[in-house]
């Protein structure tokens, strides 16, 4: 890693696994809409509280200059870096892609329990920074690692927002959920 990192548009930059990462969004939105009813004729979006949704946009604001951010930032091809990074970037996506088939394949007004929810209350989220660690490690980038700094600190500011949403929505069922789940990363209680 370098203290300036290089800045031009190429072919073969990091563009090319943000894009994969940002083609997934689709996905998950079409899953999304088409798994969850209206909520007293309001989108489940639109039923949240206003802090709630806040959480929910400015998320997706890391994203956005990353992003863009990657249009620029060049693979370090033929480089120990690339070779270790690329495996990671492609487990934290292939991951993320599971992840939303577990979520999408479970009962609509039940916890999402099933697949790698087994291991992690947040799968989303670690699937992410596995993701852009594997980018930032691709590219020798500390500025990408920056994003994936951020995106942590991010996860541990709304995962508790998600998590009492979801015991208000759940409640015991939820609550097992969690005495037996680890937050982030783990082996699952018996």
């Amino acid at each position: 890693m370098s203290l300036m990192p290089a800045f031009e548009i190429g072919l073969w930059n990091a563009w090319i696994f943000m894009l994969l990462e940002l083609l997934t969004f689709p996905l998950f939105t079409r899953i999304a809409t088409g798994r969850a009813p209206e909520v007293e004729g309001k989108s489940q979006v639109a039923a949240l509280s206003r802090t709630a949704r806040i959480t929910l946009y400015s998320s997706k604001i890391i994203y956005i200059p990353a992003f863009i951010y990657s249009i620029f930032l060049p693979l370090k091809l033929g480089t120990v870096w690339l070779y270790v990074g690329i495996p990671i970037t492609l487990i934290g996506f292939i991951t993320g892609v599971i992840v939303i088939l577990n979520w999408a394949a479970s009962p609509f007004g039940e916890p999402v329990t099933n697949g790698l929810y087994r291991y992690s209350r947040h799968p989303m989220y670690v699937t992410s920074f596995v993701f852009f660690l594997g980018v930032s490690i691709a590219t020798a980038s500390w500025v990408f690692l920056v994003f994936t700094i951020l995106l942590i600190a991010a996860s541990f500011y709304f995962a508790p927002i998600e998590e009492r949403s979801c015991l208000e929505k759940y409640g015991d069922a939820y609550r097992e959920y969690m005495n037996k789940t680890p937050k982030y990363l783990g082996i699952p209680k018996p």
